[in-house]
C-alpha cells in the first residue's frame, strides 16, 4: 500500500509533470506569440475580424458543429446501449462491422461521399458537411460509449425496468445521468472533429457565405507571399472555442476518455 505523499515528493512531481508538458505548450506559445508581430495584436486581430467574413463564417462552423454533435450524440448513446446493454441476434458481427470505419482514412471516403451529396442534392447545404462528419465520427465515439457503459452495474438496469421502465426511458432517466463523463467525451470529441474540419466544407459548399471558419486564414495568402502575424491571429480565434469547450468539460472529458478507453 502506498503512502502518503512527501511536499518534497509533491514539488518533484509538479516539476516532472511541467517538464514533460513544455515541448507540448510551446507550439501554442509560440502561435500566440507570432499573432502579436507584425503591425501589433490589436491590428492583426482587428484585421481578421473586419477584413474577412469571420463573424459569418463562425456561425457556419457553429452551426455545422452543432449539427453534428446532435446526431453523434443521439447515435452514439442509442447504439452504445444497445450493444452494451440489449441482447440481439447478430450483436457482435454488427459492432465489429461498424468498428471499420476506424481503419477506414476520411480521405478513402471522398468519392463516394460526393456521389452519395450529389445524388441527394445537398450541395451547398449545412447537411451536406454535417452527415459525413458524423458517418465518420460515430465509429470512434461509439467504441468509448459502449466500453464505458459495460461499467454501468445491469442491477441498476433491471430495478428501472421493475418499476415499469421502457428501454428508452431507462436510457433517458438512468444510463445518461450516470454517464456524463462519456457524453462529455463524446461532444467534446465531435465538437473538436467538426469545428477543425477544413476539407469538406471546402468541398460540399460551394457559395463564399456558406465557408467554415477554418478558411479565415486563406484571406491572408496570395501568390506573392502570406500575412504570416494576421494567419496567427485568425488560428487564435480559431482555438479559443475550441480552449473554451475542454476547459468546460475538462473534469468529465477526462474520467471519460480513461474509463472508455481502457474497459
Amino acid at each position: 500500500m502506498f503512502g502518503r505523499t512527501t511536499r518534497k515528493q509533491r514539488i518533484l512531481f509538479q516539476v516532472l509533470a511541467t517538464i514533460i508538458v513544455i515541448p507540448f505548450a510551446y507550439p501554442l506559445i509560440a502561435i500566440v506569440g507570432i499573432s502579436f508581430d507584425g503591425a501589433g495584436a490589436v491590428e492583426n486581430f482587428t484585421a481578421v475580424i473586419t477584413k474577412t467574413p469571420f463573424l459569418r463564417f463562425l456561425l457556419n462552423s457553429a452551426i455545422i458543429s452543432a449539427g453534428t454533435i446532435a446526431i453523434v450524440f443521439v447515435f452514439t448513446m442509442t447504439a452504445a446501449y444497445a450493444f452494451a446493454k440489449l441482447r440481439f441476434r447478430g450483436r457482435t458481427i454488427l459492432f465489429n462491422v461498424l468498428l471499420v470505419g476506424l481503419v477506414l482514412p476520411a480521405i478513402a471516403l471522398i468519392v463516394p461521399m460526393f456521389s452519395i451529396v450529389n445524388q441527394l442534392g445537398l450541395f451547398n447545404t449545412y447537411l451536406a458537411v454535417i452527415i459525413p462528419l458524423s458517418a465518420v465520427t460515430i465509429p470512434f465515439t461509439l467504441l468509448l460509449a459502449r466500453n464505458y457503459l459495460l461499467g454501468v452495474p445491469d442491477e441498476i438496469l433491471e430495478a428501472a425496468r421493475i418499476d415499469g421502465a421502457n428501454t428508452f426511458v431507462t436510457l433517458w432517466r438512468v444510463v445518461l445521468p450516470l454517464a456524463k463523463p462519456i457524453v462529455a467525451v463524446v461532444i467534446v470529441w465531435t465538437f473538436l472533429q467538426s469545428w477543425n474540419e477544413f476539407f469538406l466544407p471546402l468541398l460540399f459548399l460551394q457559395s463564399v457565405d456558406m465557408q467554415a471558419v477554418t478558411q479565415v486564414p486563406v484571406y491572408f495568402t496570395s501568390e506573392y507571399g502570406s500575412d504570416v502575424p494576421k494567419i496567427f491571429a485568425s488560428l487564435v480565434l480559431i482555438c479559443l472555442p475550441i480552449v473554451i469547450a475542454y476547459l468546460s468539460l475538462q473534469k468529465f472529458f477526462e474520467r471519460g476518455l480513461t474509463a472508455g478507453a481502457v474497459k
